[in-house]
């Protein structure tokens, strides 16, 4: 079980756009150059976001992205979702229908669920509600914990050369 890098490049994009101040946006280049990435491949990732209600776009020579929520209504769950999809992992293809065990005109019916399946299912459904109770807000809270404050000012900084006033 993997998740596509593209989650870690939302996070971590989205992570520097908490503090953007009011009516401001960061471009796609900004953030691939920030985090090392490419801009190709991120803004396909905004696309996503974009799509999910996570970010909005404003178009223009001062456009770029800005959050469409506030960083405590975005959960990780939200952004997992955007990039992978609503899909479960675990699909199951009721393989057991075709045991060779099974006698004659024998078959399992849909009051006896597989095992498997529910055991897998409820083990997504716990990762997702866990994803669910983390937010934006609380990973820039969790990891400016640890940031000294040189740290914290050089994020500042970066935002204050790296965003567009929209108006």
């Amino acid at each position: 079980m993997q998740m596509s890098i593209g989650v870690e490049y939302a996070f971590h994009s989205l992570f520097y756009m908490i503090d953007t101040p009011p009516n401001s946006t960061i471009g796609i280049k900004e953030l691939a150059e920030l985090n090392g990435l490419s801009e190709t491949y991120l803004s396909k990732i905004f696309t996503r976001l974009r799509k999910a209600g996570i970010v909005r776009s404003v178009q223009g020579v001062k456009g770029g992205y800005e959050l469409s929520k506030k960083p405590e209504d975005i959960t990780f769950w939200d952004i997992v979702e955007a990039i992978e999809g609503s899909s479960y992992l675990f699909q199951c293809a009721e393989i057991r229908q075709n045991n060779i065990l099974l006698e004659k005109g024998e078959t399992f019916s849909k009051d006896c669920p597989c095992l498997i399946k529910v055991v897998m299912m409820d083990a997504e459904n716990e990762m997702r509600n866990y994803l669910k109770k983390k937010s934006l807000y609380w990973l820039r809270t969790e990891v400016f914990k640890d940031f000294k404050d040189n740290k914290k000012e050089s994020i500042k900084k970066w935002q204050v050369n790296a965003v567009s006033r929209t108006k």
